[in-house]
């Protein structure tokens, strides 16, 4: 597929998918006449990276990451472990906007009582 229809899958620009071509993160496609044409399992391994991206995973670990894909199975133990680290980093900061979000809960009952609090004043203030 060409380098728009990719574009058009995955989400990401033209830009950023050259970008990533260049510094190793996706395969270089095939090229006809001057144009990329890219394999259509691309687009699951850009997916991927996005993923890994949303994981907050720095481009350098992906690129790491990717290197390691190119050589195959040989590396899959030092990829699990990757995998791992990360996963234990989301782990954390899942509980960590945990905390937060009970936080915000917290504040924003505690505004909803100010607030019937108030109404209630400003009822017993207009009835008299």
């Amino acid at each position: 597929m060409k380098i728009g229809r990719l574009s058009e899958l995955t989400g990401l620009s033209i830009d950023t998918l050259r970008y990533y071509e260049k510094i190793g993160l996706i395969d270089p496609p095939f090229r006809k006449g001057g144009q990329r044409l890219y394999d259509p399992d691309a687009v699951r391994w850009i997916d991927f990276l996005k993923a890994l991206k949303a994981t907050g995973m720095s481009l350098e670990k992906m690129k790491r990451y990717a290197l390691m894909r190119a050589k195959g199975n040989a590396t899959a133990a030092n990829r699990r472990v990757m995998l791992e680290n990360q996963h234990k980093l989301v782990l954390e900061r899942i509980a960590e906007l945990n905390a937060c979000a009970a936080l915000l809960e917290h504040k924003i009952a505690n505004y909803h009582e100010i607030e019937a609090g108030h109404e209630l004043a400003d009822r017993k203030r207009t009835t008299k």
